[in-house]
């Protein structure tokens, strides 16, 4: 039996808030769309994917309605410079966590979390995505406040945002909802049963019926809660990064991040450890956010056409005289 918890948004641990953003993919599966927008090979995330603005730039924005930009990092990725290079002029040395390779999702966290624990031991963290699309940012910023709240809470825990599923996607994450543990001002939060990644049709089309949501991949949590998740099923990707410091606080020269890349497996963050470890996870179902991972040409067109733009309907391709990035978002 749990005690219901009641959390209004404290500003219990405020300031020991971080931010995230993960931005050293490649986009490859977006690419043929993204080389039509800008002309060249960039990732998406580097490219005005919807209106004038690089989803980067629009991620920066909506991360900055939740905290200051002084506590916010981004992961990125070095063999990218000629593309963020002009994106985030203005950015402190030590807010830019500058990867030598893309070594897929648990690397850039874990690069994240040893760079934060040495900055700040009790910090707790948000990771954000760089490639998604919210159709209500404020409301995001209000639930992600309300994850930090029970992350304080609940320090062990690793707290996950779930989106209602509008359909048996089979490119998703899914997180399938268990007992509650507390509430918030806008929803309850559950413990987590299972997270499965990019599950076959049938069974993602189950996991729907049940009731199971969609994993927006946005996580909070202590930087410990993160770390003890990494201990428990990387704990070889751990011991590799164990002399990784903060830029500028005796921070390993650029020779020797080359050759720990090198050698470095590439894990899924959501394959081998949410997926790995669920007991550790608790998940906050949050609704009419209108959210869609801009994982693929269709996706955009989706977003497009739900913003009244006309003349987009094949994936990849605009319409005669159209480029995407029109600026009508």
């Amino acid at each position: 039996m749990h005690t219901e918890l009641k959390i209004h948004g404290s500003k219990q641990d405020s300031g020991h808030r971080w931010g995230v953003i993960l931005a050293g993919g490649d986009g490859m599966r977006l690419r043929p769309l993204t080389r039509q927008i800008a002309g060249d090979d960039r990732p998406k995330q580097f490219c005005a994917v919807l209106g004038n603005a690089s989803l980067l730039q629009q991620t920066r924005n909506r991360v900055s309605r939740i905290l200051p930009g002084r506590r916010t990092l981004l992961v990125l990725n070095e063999m990218h410079e000629r593309f963020y290079a002009g994106q985030v002029a203005g950015v402190p040395p030590q807010g830019l966590l500058i990867q030598p390779a893309n070594r897929g999702t648990a690397a850039a966290i874990l690069y994240a979390l040893v760079c934060l624990r040495a900055r700040d031991p009790r910090g707790l963290v948000a990771f954000f995505p760089s490639d998604h699309y919210f159709a209500d940012d404020a409301l995001l910023a209000t639930h992600v406040a309300s994850a930090f709240a029970a992350a304080a809470l609940r320090p062990a825990s690793v707290i996950l945002l779930g989106i209602a599923p509008e359909t048996p996607e089979v490119d998703y994450g899914w997180i399938e909802p268990g007992a509650l543990v507390a509430s918030t001002s806008l929803s309850p939060i559950h413990r987590v049963v299972q997270v499965a990644e990019k599950p076959p049709r049938p069974v993602a089309s189950l996991m729907m019926e049940r009731g199971c949501l969609w994993n927006s991949f946005i996580m909070v949590g202590r930087v410990s809660a993160f770390l003890r998740l990494i201990r428990r099923t990387l704990p070889g990707l751990l011991e590799s990064f164990k002399s990784v410091r903060p830029p500028g606080i005796a921070a390993m020269g650029p020779g020797a991040m080359r050759k720990l890349y090198a050698r470095l497996p590439a894990p899924s963050f959501s394959r081998e450890v949410l997926a790995a470890c669920p007991s550790r996870l608790l998940v906050l179902p949050c609704a009419n956010l209108r959210w869609v991972d801009l994982g693929n040409p269709s996706r955009v067109v989706t977003v497009l056409q739900r913003c009244g733009v006309q003349g987009v309907s094949r994936p990849g391709l605009a319409a005669p005289g159209q480029k995407f990035a029109s600026g009508q978002i």
